[in-house]
């Protein structure tokens, strides 16, 4: 428990102070940055064999991209291309299987923009 305590205040989990105003903020913010040190620590012991950190096998699996598929009659899915053979041996050691389609959602993601780092005050 300490050695998970001491990693969620460093490396990328920061449970540093946040200015969450209710108690149930707080308990919530603790609950999501233990799942992610969970997960961490899954990534990392799947991963070791592999020589790869979490860290580098994130980065690599930024590489997987998907090809929104278009219809005749208005259908549209999206199809996940053929991942490169370093992320098919990271996604073989957490023992997970891409689907070859998904279904499209008019709902657009957009990862690269960064958070504020203070919120505003109310």
């Amino acid at each position: 428990m300490e050695q998970a305590f001491r990693t969620s205040k460093t490396a990328h989990l920061e449970t540093r102070p946040i200015h969450v105003r209710t108690a149930a903020h707080t308990r919530g913010h603790v609950l999501v940055v233990m799942l992610v040190y969970l997960i961490r620590r899954e990534l990392s012991r799947a991963w070791t064999p592999l020589d790869a950190t979490v860290e580098e096998g994130l980065h690599q699996l930024q590489t997987l991209c998907s090809t929104e598929m278009k219809v005749e009659g208005g259908n549209h899915c999206l199809r996940i291309s053929t991942p490169s053979a370093p992320c098919r041996a990271l996604l073989e050691a957490l023992d997970i299987r891409l689907p070859e389609v998904l279904p499209h959602r008019e709902i657009r993601v957009v990862t690269r923009k960064k958070l504020p780092e203070r919120r505003k005050p109310r």
